[in-house]
């Protein structure tokens, strides 16, 4: 049988791997969100990537506690400078998309 220490460490690479998962869709969803906004924008996205920058826990508009993160990316209106962007996610809403100030 199992001791309570193994079951206790089986619990914890589950849960591990279930945020690992989590993580990834999510990273996948605000990576679309951004590839499009940036489109929207008239700007280029630079590297196809998102980093996420900040993890918090929030009340959504319902009251529930949400997973709250911040991503950056970087982008480029001209193709010679880079600027940073953000977007916000709150569980799985997408929130607040912001470009840095650049050149048109």
């Amino acid at each position: 049988m199992f001791r309570l220490s193994e079951l206790m460490l089986l619990f914890g690479v589950v849960l591990v791997c279930l945020y690992w998962i989590n993580a990834q869709r999510v990273k996948e969803l605000v990576l679309s969100a951004v590839q499009a906004y940036c489109s929207k924008m008239g700007v280029q996205l630079l590297d196809d990537s998102v980093v996420l920058k900040r993890l918090w826990l929030k009340r959504d508009a319902r009251g529930q506690m949400r997973l709250w993160r911040l991503f950056q990316f970087e982008f480029s209106s001209t193709g010679d400078e880079r600027y940073l962007g953000s977007i916000e996610i709150l569980g799985r809403q997408i929130q607040n998309p912001r470009l840095a100030p650049h050149r048109v």
